[in-house]
């Protein structure tokens, strides 16, 4: 794939005028809901790339993370109980109502495409996973970062998938790689869209967009809320810690389920990713009965240990007795399953 396919597509006039429509944007960039500080000074680079640097050992396990493969027989039984499938970072296979949903694909073995240095994922092969997977009823992209719009993946995906349910400004992109723009939803914060029997709202969350120097706050970010006749889950997108969590479950709440990130946090953009401790307490916030952390066992794009995510997550749901479950990469999990936290990710050093 040509570096210039990567950054996606640039501004079209038709993306303009449904932006002004939105309550986010001003100024010509979107905004998240409170003031928010979206990266570092200058003054603070030299700490940045010798912390980012200095750790890459630690950033990776010692082996690579296996993908169990996909079981046909037991994800395909029509018993429409809520199950899902994570595939390391926050990549989701997610079955509701008897309909299959991926959510942010990003399949492919490295997350800075357009980097000197490339972000290589702690598991080989994740790409050919895109050819054992059931039929797809949708895919939802939460936000245009490349670690969840993955543009090798998209492509395997576009002959295969005939709803799209993406962030408002994101529908350039999937255009330009090839898809039909009939076949794309884009959708504001609070918009809600229906898949025969599943109910989907975009909700807020505080982070950031942009595949470009020039892109930044040019499409919008946020998360997911899925309900059925029987059970609402919560997928919190990217973003940092903030007072929509509260909102969100006083309105939509309680939650079955919540993906929560995890993962990819540093001291100098704490205000756009929440910390491990931060995670468990958005989920408490949002009323999540069970949290599952995603954002992490899949690439290094922060200076910490590559399971560090994991260990302060179970730490503080232990601590306030609140309900998860780590899956391994590629495992199956119904929602009336056991609970479990197994340990899994202290095997690859």
């Amino acid at each position: 794939m040509s570096l210039k396919a990567q950054f996606g597509a640039s501004l079209r006039k038709q993306d303009l005028e449904k932006f002004k429509k939105s309550p986010a944007w001003k100024d010509k960039k979107f905004h998240n809901l409170s003031p928010t500080f979206m990266g570092f000074s200058l003054g603070n680079l030299p700490e940045v790339l010798k912390d980012n640097f200095s750790k890459r050992k630690a950033k990776m396990p010692e082996k690579l993370l296996p993908i169990k493969k996909f079981d046909e027989a037991k994800f395909g039984k029509e018993d429409l109980k809520p199950k899902f499938i994570w595939y390391g970072h926050s990549v989701l296979l997610l079955q509701l109502a008897g309909k299959n949903i991926l959510i942010d694909p990003m399949f492919g073995d490295d997350a800075s495409p357009i980097a000197p240095i490339k972000t290589k994922r702690f598991s080989s092969g994740a790409l050919d996973i895109i050819d054992t997977l059931p039929p797809i009823d949708a895919i939802i992209i939460t936000h245009d970062h490349y670690d969840h719009l993955d543009l090798i993946s998209i492509k395997k995906l576009i002959p295969r998938v005939k709803n799209w349910f993406v962030a408002l400004g994101i529908s350039r992109h999937l255009v330009k790689w090839g898809l039909d723009e009939n076949l794309i939803t884009e959708l504001d914060w609070w918009d809600q869209v229906q898949l025969e029997g599943v109910d989907i709202t975009y909700t807020p969350s505080r982070h950031f967009s942009g595949r470009g120097a020039f892109d930044r706050a040019q499409s919008l970010w946020g998360g997911f809320i899925f309900k059925t006749a029987n059970h609402t889950i919560f997928h919190s997108g990217d973003g940092g810690y903030d007072t929509h969590f509260k909102s969100i479950g006083e309105q939509f709440g309680p939650f079955d389920l919540m993906f929560v990130e995890c993962g990819q946090y540093y001291k100098h953009w704490a205000q756009i990713h929440m910390f491990p401790e931060q995670s468990v307490q958005a989920g408490i916030d949002a009323k999540a009965s069970i949290l599952v952390p995603i954002h992490w066992g899949g690439f290094g794009l922060a200076p910490h240990d590559w399971k560090e995510p994991i260990e302060r997550f179970t730490k503080a749901a232990k601590e306030k007795d609140q309900p998860i479950f780590t899956p391994e990469l590629g495992e199956i999990w119904t929602l009336e399953d056991e609970l479990k936290v197994n340990p899994w990710w202290e095997k690859y050093g």
